[in-house]
């Protein structure tokens, strides 16, 4: 039965949180039910409550779960449901704004339980903030955006203007709109308003 549903809801090398299971089973019997695929092979204990079909290669026998896989899925989004964003040196370097590839992932997420710590997945360090408002599929874009913009100087190699060409595309790859920036910049520190001008951003906005 279990099987035949992780069939069905996750693709191979696709973490599988148990808390997210809906079977009516009580827990002990699914933490029994997962451990007997364990054994059997079926499935791969990756870490404590995560698991994963493993997929085939023909290169290398076999693919695995890589640490920052797992932690987009337990700290950013899994089930369509958004929980939180890269922020940082992490997302600048995603942006192109800087060509330092930090050794720690920086991310925002509700999962966080305090202002700010480092945790870990399996090898891979992790800076996990909590966010200045609840993050949804609807605003995650927007805080990510003015979370970069609240210390753009930090994470830019070249200067400001290039750095605002690059930004300025993607803002308008996204369709931001400025009414959605004027909802939550009120959360920031007053020098945002410093790159919002320095950006010309607002000219972006649709």
């Amino acid at each position: 039965m279990l099987f035949d549903y992780l069939q069905e809801n996750y693709k191979v090398n696709e973490p599988i949180f148990v808390s997210d299971i809906d079977l009516p089973v009580t827990d002990n019997n699914l933490r029994q039910m997962f451990k007997v695929l364990c054994d059997k092979g079926q499935i791969i204990r990756y870490d404590t409550g995560i698991y994963y079909m493993k997929g085939i290669s023909r290169l290398r026998g076999g693919t695995t779960l890589s640490a920052s896989e797992v932690a987009r899925y337990k700290y950013i989004s899994r089930n369509n449901q958004v929980n939180g964003y890269y922020s940082g040196y992490t997302f600048a370097n995603q942006l192109g704004l800087t060509s330092q590839v930090p050794f720690m992932i920086e991310i925002v997420s509700n999962q966080a339980s305090a202002k700010c710590r480092e945790v870990s997945v399996k090898s891979q360090k992790i800076m996990l903030r909590k966010p200045r408002t609840h993050i949804t599929s609807e605003n995650c874009c927007i805080l990510q955006l003015l979370d970069l913009l609240k210390d753009l100087e930090l994470y830019v190699d070249d200067d400001i203007s290039k750095a605002a060409k690059r930004i300025s595309s993607y803002v308008k790859e996204l369709g931001l709109c400025g009414s959605e920036i004027d909802e939550y910049i009120g959360l920031y520190p007053d020098r945002i308003y410093k790159y919002l001008y320095i950006t010309r951003l607002y000219n972006a906005f649709a």
